[in-house]
C-alpha cells in the first residue's frame, strides 16, 4: 500500500512534499488512537499516518534504520528537512516543528503543526494571521464611522423638521447647530477616507514582510504580537 503523499512510478513508489497550505484539512485516525497511546514516545509515529508528513524528511531516513526518529543527536549529523516535537502537554496537545536543516546549528522554521486530542491541524502563516486581524479591525472601524455618520444625520433632520413645524425665536441658534452637525460629519467621512488610504499600504508591508519569511503561527510566540501590531497602526492613523 502506498504511504500517504506517496505515488507510483514504473512500479516503484515514490514519495512526495505534501503541500504546503494545507490548513482546510484535519486528519485523526480513530483506530489507532484506541489502540496505542498518544505519548510523546509514539506522536511521531501517529504525526507520520497524516498527509502533513514528508516521506522525504531525515526523520524517515532515521526510521528505516531502526532508531528512533526524533534522536537530536542523529538529526543534527544530517541536512534536510526535519521534524521536531517543540513542545508538548501530555496527552493533550503536542506541536510539531518542520524545518531545514543546513549544519549542526544552523536551521530554519518552515510550518508548524499541533495534536490537539488526536486530531493533526496545520498552523495558519503569519501573514494569514495579520490578514484576518486587520481586516476584522478595519471592517469595526468603517461600522463606526458608518453609524455616527448615519445618526448624525438623522439628528439633524429631526432639527430641520422642528425648525419648519414650531418657529420660536431662537431660530437662528438651530442654525448654527445644524451647521455644527454637518461640519462634524463632514470630518468624519474625511478621517474615514484618510484612514482607508493611509492604513492600505502600510498593511501592505506588513503582510509582505510576513509572507516573504513565511513565520509558523505556533513557532516563536508569532515573533511579532499582532495586537501591538494593529494598536501601533491605528494609533498612527488616528492622528491623521
Amino acid at each position: 500500500m502506498a504511504a500517504p503523499g506517496g505515488g507510483m512510478l514504473d512500479g516503484v513508489q515514490t514519495a512526495q512534499p505534501p503541500g504546503t497550505d494545507m490548513t482546510g484539512i484535519c486528519f485523526r485516525d480513530q483506530l489507532w488512537l484506541n489502540t496505542y497511546p498518544l505519548d510523546r514516545n509514539l506522536v511521531f509515529d501517529y504525526f507520520a499516518l497524516s498527509p502533513f508528513y514528508d516521506w522525504t524528511s531525515n526523520n524517515e531516513q532515521l526510521r528505516m534504520r531502526s532508531q528512533h526518529p526524533l534522536d537530536l543527536s542523529q538529526l543534527t549529523k544530517m541536512t534536510g528537512i526535519e521534524y521536531v516535537l517543540s513542545e508538548v502537554m501530555e496527552p493533550h496537545l503536542f506541536i510539531m516543528r518542520k524545518q531545514k536543516r543546513d549544519g549542526p546549528d544552523k536551521i530554519t522554521a518552515m510550518l508548524a503543526y499541533y495534536i490537539l486530542d488526536g486530531s493533526i491541524y496545520q498552523a495558519p502563516q503569519l501573514s494569514n494571521v495579520f490578514a484576518a486581524r486587520i481586516g476584522r479591525a478595519l471592517y469595526y472601524i468603517e461600522k463606526a464611522f458608518t453609524t455616527a455618520a448615519s445618526k448624525l444625520e438623522k439628528i439633524g433632520y429631526v432639527d430641520s423638521e422642528n425648525e419648519t413645524t414650531i418657529p420660536e425665536p431662537k431660530a437662528a441658534k438651530e442654525t448654527i447647530d445644524l451647521k455644527e452637525i454637518k461640519r462634524v460629519d463632514h470630518i468624519l467621512a474625511s478621517l474615514q477616507r484618510k484612514l482607508k488610504r493611509r492604513l492600505r499600504p502600510q498593511i501592505g508591508q506588513e503582510l509582505e514582510f510576513a509572507s516573504e519569511n513565511s513565520l509558523p503561527v505556533a513557532d516563536h510566540n508569532l515573533w511579532f504580537n499582532v495586537d501591538f501590531v494593529l494598536e501601533r497602526l491605528l494609533v498612527e492613523n488616528s492622528e491623521v
